[in-house]
């Protein structure tokens, strides 16, 4: 029997992921996973609702209007916050701007989807620990135990540098710089490559962990592993927050009202920089932001810093309300106010 050929959506899928977005655009392969995955949901979706094979789908089956059952979809059924809905219309809106320069007959279908606006997502307020939060923090962890020093270095670390979880656990023995000048180095957001200070405190943990490891600082293996001797990943260290904030929450009890997750250590060097006087341009680089845009956000959560700009502003006097009496007029009232 002979095999169908491929339709024009499918030849389109498969060039889009094997050649444009790694070859042309250069795009990391988890960004790509992403993108797969937004398509892969779209792809199904299509499939069940229309009724039919994944395999015999085309771009018709894929308009604007199905798009946008698709996004509503995802917030009905699977619960997607609207910042997650813009996330997969982002790998969408991606796959036909390029749909549209390979196909030009199906130009008037793409640019219907590519029209489709992302939703305004709620703004939620940063969370972040202070630094005596953090302090309290490692000192829930227990470092005579084998694991304790572990994630003693780990948590330290990323306090120290404001990397990224997944930067952190990127991070290889030869990564490591722990004679002066100490400093990691990290590959961060579109393998930009950047080095950052560490504390001699930090240095002396970590060349102190690393002898206990045995680990060979010329090498390239990962410095963090779990039990099995495997790279930690996002959620194994989620999983480690979580049981030192738990143990922290009885000596700073203020931990228990935020709602705190691995990236909020990054927030927290972020705020700890600033409240130390050190500019924004400094703290954008150190955090490898690609814009001072993503920093300058970091500005407006810190109440310290909010509270010592009211005071340098002299206070309103408060002068007592003038009384309208019948006699005088109107305009000398108001004026008097």
């Amino acid at each position: 029997m002979k095999a169908a050929l491929p339709t024009p959506l499918g030849r389109a899928i498969r060039t889009f992921f094997s050649d444009y977005l790694p070859r042309l655009r250069g795009l990391s392969p988890h960004t790509i996973a992403s993108y797969r995955d937004s398509l892969v949901l779209l792809l199904r979706f299509t499939a069940i609702q229309t009724k039919r094979p994944l395999a015999c789908l085309d771009f018709h089956g894929l308009c604007a209007p199905q798009v946008l059952s698709f996004l509503a979809y995802l917030e009905r059924e699977r619960h997607n916050s609207a910042t997650t809905r813009n996330v997969r219309l982002a790998a969408i809106h991606a796959f036909f701007r390029y749909a549209a320069t390979q196909y030009p007959d199906e130009l008037e279908l793409c640019q219907r989807v590519l029209g489709i606006p992302f939703k305004r997502a709620r703004s939620r307020m940063i969370e972040y620990l202070e630094y005596e939060e953090i302090q309290q923090l490692l000192s829930a962890v227990n470092r005579s135990a084998h694991d304790g020093l572990r994630d003693y270095a780990l948590l330290a670390t990323l306090f120290n540098t404001g990397a990224r979880v997944q930067e952190m656990l990127n991070v290889r023995a030869c990564d490591l710089y722990l004679t002066k000048p100490f400093q990691v180095r990290l590959l961060g957001k579109g393998r930009k490559e950047r080095f950052c200070p560490l504390w001699s405190q930090t240095a002396d943990m970590l060349r102190d962990f690393c002898k206990k490891q045995r680990l060979d600082l010329r090498s390239d293996v990962r410095i963090f592993l779990n039990h099995r001797g495997e790279p930690l990943t996002r959620f194994g260290v989620r999983y480690l927050l979580r049981k030192y904030l738990d143990r922290a929450k009885i000596c700073a009890p203020g931990i228990a009202r935020k709602r705190l997750h691995p990236h909020c250590l990054r927030h927290s060097t972020a705020v700890a920089l600033l409240k130390a006087g050190v500019d924004l341009s400094t703290i954008s680089q150190w955090l490898g932001h690609a814009s001072l845009d993503t920093t300058n956000k970091y500005a407006a959560i810190d109440l310290d810093l909010k509270r010592k700009a009211i005071a340098r502003i002299p206070p309103i006097p408060m002068r007592g309300r003038t009384e309208w009496h019948k006699n005088s007029g109107i305009i000398e009232w108001l004026e008097a106010l």
